[in-house]
């Protein structure tokens, strides 16, 4: 069979045929589902953790959907009122605020996962578009763990920096919340605590400090009222070693509402040289 199509297809015809069989091949193995390897971090279960991320960092690296309608439903504020928009992370996400804060007009806008360089991402949808008086930010902890990929601690300072300028932009009075610290306590306090070395956690809250200390933003010192004599999270605050329990909300509150009365102190938005 093969020896009548060679004497019965002419050359032209037969190079045709096979361009068209290499460009079907190729179209099949483009088409084919594509095997993505992440860098490993060292650490099992944050690598998986960075694996079920793809499709966010790849569709959605802000996760605007997250709070879209919500923002959409959420009334303008009244005049008078002092609304606050708590930003960050999964501390921050499973914060219970209406319960901590009752009564006060405060906004949830945490993520459970997120760095600040997401945060930066979804910033003016979730906090300067619902026109809070104050923000409460608290980020950073992911960030140092590496959960969208490794940064110095300069990169994550220069973001602290670019959300405060965005927000005093538009008349935001910024809180910067320290670092918490973590805790190796338990079995699953293990690697959140490997993942975040005290050094770097000591650091941003020494440069969150002096960039507060310059005007631009009061300092909310959680870390202080929260570590234990070894400079660890204390145990009872935290099952994880990372994300505070009910007794660590607690503690976490009325610190917050001294910082945002504070805040609200100030006749004008202060400026960052």
């Amino acid at each position: 069979m093969a020896k009548c199509l060679a004497m019965t297809t002419k050359p032209g015809n037969l190079l045709n045929i096979l361009l068209f069989l290499l460009a079907a091949i190729s179209a099949v193995a483009q088409s084919a589902p594509q095997q993505v390897t992440i860098p490993s971090t060292g650490f099992a279960g944050l690598d998986q953790y960075r694996a079920s991320r793809i499709a966010v960092y790849t569709d959605d690296y802000g996760q605007l959907a997250r709070y879209r309608d919500a923002n959409a439903t959420l009334k303008p504020s009244a005049a008078g009122e002092n609304r606050v928009v708590f930003l960050g992370d999964s501390i921050t996400d499973g914060w219970p605020i209406a319960e901590s804060f009752p009564g006060k007009p405060y906004v949830n806008r945490g993520i459970g996962g997120q760095t600040t360089s997401q945060m930066l991402v979804r910033f003016r949808q979730d906090v300067i578009n619902l026109q809070p008086k104050v923000v409460v930010i608290l980020a950073g902890t992911n960030d140092i763990a590496g959960n969208s990929g490794p940064i110095s601690n300069e990169n994550i300072e220069a973001n602290f920096a670019s959300l405060a300028d965005i927000a005093r932009s538009h008349g935001i009075r910024v809180v910067f919340s320290s670092i918490l610290p973590v805790h190796n306590y338990t079995p699953k306090s293990q690697d959140f605590y490997a993942q975040r070395p005290m050094a770097r956690i000591l650091a941003l809250n020494e440069w969150l400090k002096g960039y507060c200390a310059g005007g631009g933003a009061v300092y909310l010192d959680y870390f202080s009222a929260v570590v234990d004599d070894k400079r660890l999270l204390r145990r009872n605050l935290a099952d994880d070693g990372l994300h505070p329990n009910k007794a660590g909300y607690a503690v976490m509150a009325p610190l917050a509402e001294q910082a945002i009365d504070s805040s609200m102190q100030h006749s004008a938005v202060s400026t960052q040289p």
